[in-house]
């Protein structure tokens, strides 16, 4: 992962600053700070996480203090529930969100959003062969099921919205959901496919399956203040500037194939 900072001069050049006094005041306040806030919940691998240090790793936090050192600031990693992530970019507590958020059409009222990064689709982690083979939603709509999913994500709107007739389990993290399928509290666990994927590697003696295709196709993205298309704009050519030197596909083989990481988490 060391050389992915070789290319920070090569970002900070493809990086164009906004130069109109008049539209850069958040630009101008995070830059008299000194620090770029960024929130995230640390608790969606690979996303985001907590090492077995405290430190957290995973695809994003790489994102942010890569966008961070293009900007010449200091990271700050915001830890915030998932449900209070929106709100905190719309309360002024953080300058972005990055944390498996998915892009929707009532998230975008709210926030504006750069991306995607990834393209992600419901998917389900289970122990159950049968529910493993499912390919529709309708499938998974029994009222003998209990389905975990995270608390306030589109993977809950998706549990009460499309499966009404099995239980909704709504946990307030990841950690939690794979612990209640584990114990067998709950019979799936619903979320992101990256996060599914993991959740197998992570756990390879519990016999967990996931679907082979995802129930739905989801892009993935950071979210920023909905009045700032200075800062909307700079931040779309750092991204610009990933994608030209390779760094975004050199990350992405890094958190969502090679699995070498796992070692290192919580």
């Amino acid at each position: 992962m060391k050389k992915i900072y070789l290319y920070l001069s090569f970002l900070a050049l493809l990086l164009v600053l906004p130069t109109s006094i008049s539209a850069q005041q958040r630009l101008n306040e995070i830059t008299q700070r000194g620090k770029l806030r960024v929130g995230m919940t640390g608790q969606q691998p690979p996303f985001n996480m907590e090492s077995k240090t405290g430190k957290l790793i995973g695809y994003e936090v790489n994102l942010a203090g890569l966008l961070a050192e293009s900007m010449g600031l200091e990271l700050e990693l915001v830890r915030i529930p998932f449900n209070q992530l929106i709100p905190s970019i719309q309360e002024g507590k953080v300058d972005l969100v990055m944390s498996g958020m998915t892009i929707n059409m009532e998230r975008n009222m709210k926030v504006a959003f750069i991306g995607p990064y990834v393209i992600s689709g419901k998917s389900v982690v289970t122990k159950s062969i049968t529910l493993a083979q499912a390919d529709k939603a309708a499938d998974l709509n029994q009222s003998k099921l209990r389905i975990a999913s995270l608390a306030g994500s589109t993977s809950e709107k998706f549990v009460k919205t499309l499966l009404p007739e099995a239980t909704s389990l709504p946990l307030a993290n990841y950690d939690l959901a794979v612990e209640a399928l584990l114990k067998d509290e709950a019979n799936v666990m619903l979320a992101d496919l990256p996060i599914c994927l993991i959740t197998q590697m992570r756990y390879p003696d519990a016999n967990l399956l996931i679907l082979d295709d995802p129930l739905t196709m989801e892009p993935i993205g950071m979210a920023l203040p909905a009045d700032d298309p200075l800062l909307l704009n700079f931040i779309e050519n750092y991204f610009n500037a990933l994608k030209m030197t390779g760094l975004l596909t050199e990350l992405e083989n890094y958190w969502f194939q090679t699995g070498s990481w796992l070692t290192d988490m919580k």
